[in-house]
């Protein structure tokens, strides 16, 4: 699994979370409680560069009318925005370049039955597998 530092780095760190995380406990504490609205923004700003897919992605997390009423998620938000955090902290670490690991997460891929990583990383169980065929990528097993 990747870094907890860079699952949160990935939320926008500390300015965003209100504190520096330096553990799972943490991020998991800090997860429980509800993330801020703003971590959900930041991630989907690493993952996606066009702002109709970036809108379309967040409210593919969070309803829109959720999202304007809020300034806190619900823990299952929280779940969900942590978990799209990890997948993309570990393809920018994986291709060491955010545009790089952009376009990874966006273009189908045989290994998931032609689906983009990035609709997968949606699900607990599509995120795994996401992170299966990255860390198979970095060690360079077929993938």
């Amino acid at each position: 699994m990747i870094e907890t530092q860079r699952i949160a780095e990935a939320m926008g760190g500390a300015a965003v979370l209100g504190q520096a995380i330096g553990s799972l406990s943490m991020l998991e504490a800090v997860v429980h409680r509800g993330l801020p609205k703003a971590a959900l923004t930041q991630v989907v700003a690493r993952a996606v560069a066009d702002p109709g897919e970036r809108r379309r992605l967040l409210h593919g997390i969070v309803s829109e009318a959720t999202y304007k009423r809020r300034r806190v998620l619900s823990p299952q938000e929280s779940e969900r925005t942590e978990r799209l955090a990890r997948v993309v902290a570990t393809a920018d670490y994986v291709w060491d370049d955010t545009d790089a690991a952009r376009r990874f997460l966006h273009e189908p891929h045989p290994m998931l039955e032609g689906r983009a990583p990035l609709d997968l990383a949606l699900t607990e169980l599509g995120a795994r597998r996401v992170e299966d065929l990255l860390w198979r990528l970095f060690h360079g097993l077929p993938a």
